[in-house]
């Protein structure tokens, strides 16, 4: 049976999951090559695992009595099919589960719901602008958002502001794919480090411009997170 490859852990985040502290596992991999990435490393510059996934479990098992929450974000942890076996793993050990999903493996997200406690599914752009990130076709991201929306798993759809992907004009498109939603967050762009170095001398928006994206998106969800 294949195994999770990790290309790094945080031991401790009190920013990952919300209200609790959790650790973080990285995933190697990612469909889509999104040039603001800040996790580029994971995508482009595949080695040999940098953690094996027993050597995961066993850090996780070791930790368990200060930590017992685990976020598996990636790069894209769905595009590894051994992900709802090991998310299995985890929930046998009792740990409580937050994925990170850029949502265009709704299958393999499928088989991971029984496992999880928390999704936070990212929409990047407009649905006319994907191409930009690398997607040919958003059927499948499409298709897990109406999944999430009506499933049993508490979650989130989530944007980072990244100027050019996140405009006034793109905010409605965006609450038209996700309406009805529970729960949207709205996250501030930071620069550095990114996958195009352009997007290292972007100008993020401003506090105002970003509460006027909330204003918009309270409209499409029932509640509207800032997290800037």
């Amino acid at each position: 049976m294949k195994k999770m490859k990790f290309g790094g852990l945080q031991k401790t985040s009190l920013v990952d999951f919300p209200d609790r502290p959790s650790t973080v596992l990285f995933t190697q991999g990612c469909n889509l090559r999104c040039p603001f990435c800040h996790n580029w490393r994971l995508v482009i510059k595949l080695k040999e695992p940098i953690l094996s996934e027993s050597t995961v479990l066993e850090i996780l098992e070791s930790r368990k009595k200060y930590i017992d929450t685990v976020v598996v974000t990636g790069g894209e942890p769905t595009i590894q099919t051994a992900l709802p076996h090991f998310l299995k793993k985890l929930k046998e050990q009792q740990f409580t589960i937050k994925l990170d999903t850029n949502g265009f493996y709704p299958g393999v997200l499928e088989k991971c719901l029984n496992y999880i406690d928390y999704v936070a599914v990212d929409v990047k752009t407009s649905p006319e602008k994907y191409f930009m990130l690398g997607a040919k076709d958003i059927t499948d991201f499409l298709r897990t958002i109406e999944i999430v929306k009506r499933g049993d798993v508490d979650y989130e759809f989530r944007s980072t502001v990244v100027p050019g992907f996140i405009e006034e004009e793109t905010i409605s498109k965006i609450g038209e794919i996700v309406n009805g939603a529970k729960r949207y967050a709205i996250q501030q762009f930071v620069t550095g480090d990114t996958l195009d170095i352009a997007f290292n001398k972007v100008k993020p928006y401003s506090l105002s411009t970003i509460k006027l994206f909330a204003d918009k998106l309270k409209k499409y969800s029932d509640e509207v997170i800032l997290r800037v």
